[in-house]
């Protein structure tokens, strides 16, 4: 259960002034759906492969998607941001693609045939 990843309570405390406020049934616990969403876009796994101590995979999926639609998650970022005080921005890409053999020259300097 080490590998699991979960927001700390200082985390939450800085992430719930964004949350939108709870109309009619009670949302189930929002530190751990968070955590699961956090942990499952981080690795790039699907919904399915979250563990079961961040609850149904469904539930998780609801939630990033509702409060994807409704900009919940932007607002947190940017709101983390402009609590930072950098006036700056900077950007990286670390985009990293390994291109197919077939999409090199290879085959031509290995004695391919040359269109």
């Amino acid at each position: 259960m080490s590998d699991l990843f979960w927001l700390s309570a200082v985390q939450m405390a800085r992430l719930e002034p964004f949350f939108p406020k709870s109309h009619g049934k009670p949302r189930v616990d929002d530190r751990r759906v968070l955590s699961g969403i956090i942990l499952i876009n981080r690795n790039g796994l699907r919904w399915r492969d979250a563990a079961k101590a961040y609850g149904p995979h469904k539930t998780l999926y609801s939630r990033w998607k509702r409060w994807s639609e409704k900009g919940v998650f932007a607002r947190m970022m940017a709101g983390l941001a402009a609590g930072h005080g950098e006036k700056k921005t900077v950007m990286i890409d670390a985009t990293y693609l390994k291109a197919h053999g077939t999409a090199t020259s290879m085959a031509a300097k290995k004695g391919g045939v040359v269109a």
